[in-house]
């Protein structure tokens, strides 16, 4: 649990990353190759100055999961992620005007209770983080080596 703070942000870096795309492609309007070379027009719309502000976002958000998983098990960290729909729901909701129904809010709600649960199976690790677990597991490894020599 001493990494969530890592995990939060690698959600909140990820929804805003969203948030940004999407301005991004608001600004541009609608996409068309028509009568475009389609490698210019793919390079028109990264280099757009929200779309290519969110794409750099994404390499942060990246950068600090990769962090997160030298740090705690997969199958704790990832499930974290699905908060990102959440932030973006009711961000969009917020600065986009989109719909925010009753069926997305039990959705959200849904993923909120599964997080919530995913992150108290955290607390059976019995203060065991992923360091120390590799570490047992070399050790034991090594250990059982020894005897077959």
């Amino acid at each position: 649990m001493k990494y969530i703070v890592f995990i939060l942000f690698t959600v909140m870096t990820n929804a805003a990353a969203q948030l940004m795309l999407k301005q991004g492609m608001m600004s541009l309007g609608p996409i068309s190759f028509d009568g475009v070379n389609p490698l210019v027009k793919l390079l028109q719309i990264v280099f757009s100055p929200w779309v290519f502000l969110g794409l750099c976002t994404f390499v942060i958000s990246m950068a600090s999961h990769l962090y997160v998983l030298s740090k705690v098990e997969l199958s704790f960290a990832y499930p974290f992620l699905s908060l990102a729909y959440v932030a973006v729901a009711v961000f969009a909701y917020f600065v986009f005007r989109e719909d925010l129904n009753g069926w997305r809010i039990a959705g959200i709600a849904c993923i909120c209770a599964g997080t919530i649960l995913i992150a108290q199976s955290g607390r059976d690790l019995g203060g065991r983080g992923h360091e120390d677990q590799t570490a047992s597991i070399t050790s034991d490894k090594i250990g059982t080596n020894e005897i077959v020599r």
